[in-house]
């Protein structure tokens, strides 16, 4: 068993402990635990509880003091890049799937064509969710495509920037791990407008929901995020797997009041306004 980070609260631990064993065992199930909850029952649906105890037994998701690129001192810390192991993949995968199945059955009109993953993240992502999706719900995903960009393109062969299906004409949803400034994400875009796809949808791991840093940001006034101003500028949904809303719910239900008091006051300084 791996050992956990002491800055995590007694409960947390109790549930990373937990969340090891689960993951040694690779399920890939979402309708089974067995961590000691608390008696106030959490809203999060199952697939978001069971990742979020992954992401903390795995060390993606840490409480603490961690200074940002932003320079903004925050009480915890995500970290996507560390799920390149087979098991905290695949469960990162199936969270992506079923975070996007979630949308499609609340919205009828969400539909796309092809999963793209923007190079280089995003490309082991794209093809392990389409998969994943295709489990879920083969009649409705199993023919869906992925895709991804090269970074360089390609002068011989089949040439050109494009691997995977071909976005031209095709509904297109862009899967990353995060949006921070959203300038990537804009590449990517740009990609997709090249190609001649139409851009349906987003879908990222985490949404920390605080406004774009700024100079003086710390005035407690809520603006914009990069996540919101990408949904207004473009008219489409950007959908996460977590949000910061559920991990102070998740915390809420282990009675972790101490780190739940950090993350208001960071939340009270820099919450986005969207």
């Amino acid at each position: 068993m791996m050992t956990l980070a002491p800055s995590l609260p007694p409960a947390i631990r109790e549930v990373s402990a937990h969340s090891e064993t689960r993951n040694k065992k690779c399920i890939d199930t979402h309708h089974h635990t067995n961590i000691t909850r608390s008696s106030h029952k959490m809203a999060l649906p199952e697939y978001k509880k069971n990742f979020l105890e992954t992401c903390v037994s795995a060390g993606a998701l840490k409480f603490g003091t961690f200074t940002l690129k932003s320079k903004r001192v925050s009480p915890y810390f995500f970290n996507a890049g560390l799920f390149h192991r087979a098991d905290l993949l695949r469960s990162m995968s199936l969270a992506y799937a079923q975070s996007m199945k979630a949308h499609g059955d609340a919205d009828s009109s969400f539909d796309f064509d092809v999963l793209f993953g923007p190079a280089y993240k995003g490309i082991p992502l794209a093809a392990t969710t389409i998969d994943k999706l295709a489990d879920l719900d083969t009649a409705k995903y199993g023919k869906k495509s992925y895709s991804f960009n090269r970074k360089e393109a390609k002068t011989h062969g089949e040439g050109g920037n494009i691997v995977g299906a071909s976005l031209k004409g095709q509904k297109i949803v862009i899967i990353d791990d995060v949006i921070t400034a959203g300038t990537a994400i804009r590449e990517a875009i740009d990609i997709i407008k090249r190609e001649g796809g139409e851009l349906v949808g987003i879908i990222v791991a985490f949404d920390r929901q605080e406004k774009t840093p700024t100079e003086n940001d710390d005035d407690g006034k809520p603006g914009p995020s990069a996540i919101g101003e990408v949904r207004k500028q473009y008219g489409i949904p950007v959908l996460s797997i977590l949000t910061l809303d559920d991990i102070v719910e998740f915390l809420r239900s282990q009675g972790s009041e101490d780190d739940i008091k950090r993350l208001d006051a960071y939340r009270a300084k820099y919450k986005a306004s969207d």
